[in-house]
């Protein structure tokens, strides 16, 4: 049997492109600052990988809410407030997320095309994603919706990261605040999502097996998605 026919070849090339990044690899599309949108191949393939991150991102979330076994905490919080508002889930992103980006004032946080992309873009996104994924009563495709979300959010955040234009309206509230109180970030965003959680529970929120998983699995998720950039882009 020849190299290329071996399945042992096979399975270590899979595992050296699913190795997870420990760092945000510098690819060969990142803004020299977070509102270039100039002209050239660069500048356009940039607008339209962003544009396709946030897009998956948003339809990664579609999937764990329409599995119904737990959402993410920030979905939480914004199905909680449809539940309580005229408002549906994609508009309830677009609130929370305005409302968040406030919080940037004080802390002296400036957002970028990105980050106004990523308001208006997951909220779409997560919207579509409702009426197009079908919803299913049988539990192992729950479960499947589950992983399928958790890996497209992971992608989708590592394609966007990469663009380099600026952070989404949560991330930069959690780098804001760290900078501000020296608080370490991991502990930050853990405070940040655990206060989304549990506001969102109280209004209602969708809380469940997905929400544990999403937890648990999101950051080695991101991890692997820009490990896979890393190594395509460094070809």
């Amino acid at each position: 049997m020849s190299d290329k026919n071996n399945p042992s070849i096979w399975i270590q090339k899979i595992a050296i492109l699913l190795k997870p990044s420990r760092t945000i690899p510098h690819t060969p599309w990142r803004a020299d600052s977070t509102w270039s949108l100039g002209l050239g191949r660069y500048h356009l393939q940039r607008l339209i990988i962003l544009l396709f991150g946030l897009s998956i991102f948003g339809v990664g979330e579609a999937f764990l809410v329409v599995s119904s076994l737990g959402n993410s905490p920030w979905v939480v919080l914004s199905e909680g407030i449809s539940l309580n508002s005229p408002l549906n889930i994609g508009e309830a992103t677009f609130l929370v997320s305005v409302i968040v980006l406030l919080f940037w004032i004080p802390l002296r946080q400036k957002p970028g095309f990105g980050t106004l992309a990523n308001i208006v873009v997951i909220a779409a996104a997560i919207e579509l994603g409702l009426h197009v994924i079908p919803e299913t009563q049988i539990t192992s495709i729950k479960y499947i919706y589950i992983f399928i979300g958790i890996a497209l959010v992971g992608v989708g955040s590592a394609l966007y990261i990469t663009c380099g234009l600026g952070t989404g309206p949560r991330d930069g509230l959690m780098t804001g605040l760290h900078y501000k109180t020296g608080v370490r970030v991991g502990r930050v965003r853990l405070g940040i999502e655990i206060i989304a959680l549990s506001v969102g529970a109280l209004l209602g929120g969708s809380l469940g097996i997905g929400t544990a998983l999403f937890a648990l699995l999101i950051g080695q998720s991101v991890a692997i998605s820009l490990g896979v950039v890393e190594r395509i882009t460094s070809k």
